[in-house]
């Protein structure tokens, strides 16, 4: 009974050193400094060390997208995506004691940067997959800028969308001349249905952030910001599945190695932030927030390694400070954002920065509101 009470406790004891032991003569010194009676129970929990450990590999990590991906976007959207504009605020700048700076995709194409991502992929199909038509799934603003995209590149869209997206995101992607296939979000599953209607359909089938050349095109939006105001000190990036925050993150290390990168998700939709934290993809399953754009499942294989690797840090906002931000930007900034547009704004003025006198950047993702289920909020 003594050496099973005790071997638990070694056993333990040596499943905590056991990332510390890598030779043979360190668990030789780690046994002898044992009490005497434990000696033997612990040591029969040694299984196997390696006497030679391995060296470090050298090879180095690749990852999916780089900042020469977004420059190469940037090349092919350059009369093709709007250069949005930075607004600067005093009232902003002595509420918060910084220097901030708000890069407008509400003013990009089809209301949201996703026209950069998805112009960016269309671009790049071959004559046979233009022929065969492109289908994607989107609560409304990849939507639409794949439904624009493929109008200027002539390529057929489809689009499923789920029956609650805001009325004017689905008809503004119809506008375009997308076809619209619609879904009850609480009974099917999108990408299921994506693939489906491709392998009746043949179509190629683009994601709306699990895209490398969607994240390329993204990253163009943190592109131009730094291009227009220089270098930053922090950068806030509104998260859906990561696009937009992958890629401009990537961007801010490529032009301002010193700036930190923070992604913000809704609370109710926390997916990025608890799979940023724990390093493994976490999901929410239809979270409820009002920040529709951001209701998405989980972090893709493509945007997760990026952010693990570009981003510093990841916050969470209630959908009650959410909207205090958004009608605050609409009265003093003047301009029309949607609740998901307002993520990255809200953590710093609602006092969750703890920073003053730094220079600031803060992406607006997006401005396609539906005003009239936006009234009941009011």
């Amino acid at each position: 009974m003594l050496c099973a009470a005790k071997s638990d406790r070694a056993g333990n004891s040596l499943r905590r050193k056991r990332h510390e032991i890598t030779q043979p003569t360190q668990l030789i010194e780690f046994i002898a400094g044992l009490p005497d009676e434990a000696r033997f129970c612990e040591a029969k929990f040694v299984t196997h060390i390696d006497p030679s450990p391995q060296a470090p590999s050298t090879t180095p990590i690749t990852y999916p997208v780089t900042y020469t991906d977004i420059a190469a976007a940037a090349q092919r959207l350059a009369g093709q995506a709007h250069l949005t504009p930075v607004l600067t605020s005093r009232t902003v700048n002595q509420r918060t004691q910084n220097q901030v700076f708000f890069k407008c995709e509400n003013f990009q194409r089809t209301g949201s940067f996703k026209f950069r991502g998805a112009y960016n992929a269309l671009a790049q199909l071959s004559s046979e997959q233009r022929q065969r038509g492109v289908l994607t799934y989107s609560s409304g603003n990849h939507a639409q800028a794949v439904a624009l995209a493929g109008k200027l590149l002539g390529i057929s869209t489809t689009i499923i969308m789920p029956e609650d997206a805001p009325a004017v995101k689905q008809a503004a992607t119809r506008g375009y001349g997308a076809e619209v296939v619609l879904y009850d979000r609480s009974e099917v599953s999108r990408e299921a249905l994506a693939r489906q209607l491709a392998a009746e359909r043949g179509g190629v089938v683009l994601p709306p952030f699990d895209h490398p050349h969607v994240v390329a095109g993204q990253g163009t939006a943190g592109k131009e910001l730094f291009e227009q105001v220089g270098e930053l000190d922090l950068l806030l990036v509104c998260c859906g599945g990561g696009g937009l925050l992958s890629g401009c993150a990537i961007s801010a290390a490529a032009l301002s190695p010193n700036c930190r990168v923070v992604g913000v998700e809704p609370e109710n939709g926390d997916d990025v932030t608890r799979s940023f934290y724990s390093k493994t993809i976490q999901t929410v399953h239809n979270p409820d927030t009002i920040a529709d754009g951001a209701r998405t499942p989980a972090p893709g294989q493509v945007t997760f390694p990026l952010i693990l690797q570009y981003v510093h840090e990841m916050l969470t906002v209630p959908d009650e400070a959410l909207l205090r931000t958004m009608f605050f930007l609409w009265e003093r900034l003047k301009i029309v954002v949607e609740p998901t547009g307002a993520l990255a704004a809200t953590t710093l003025l609602e006092g969750m920065i703890d920073q003053t006198n730094a220079r600031i950047g803060v992406i607006i993702s997006g401005g396609n509101v539906d005003l009239k289920q936006i009234a009941k909020y009011l």
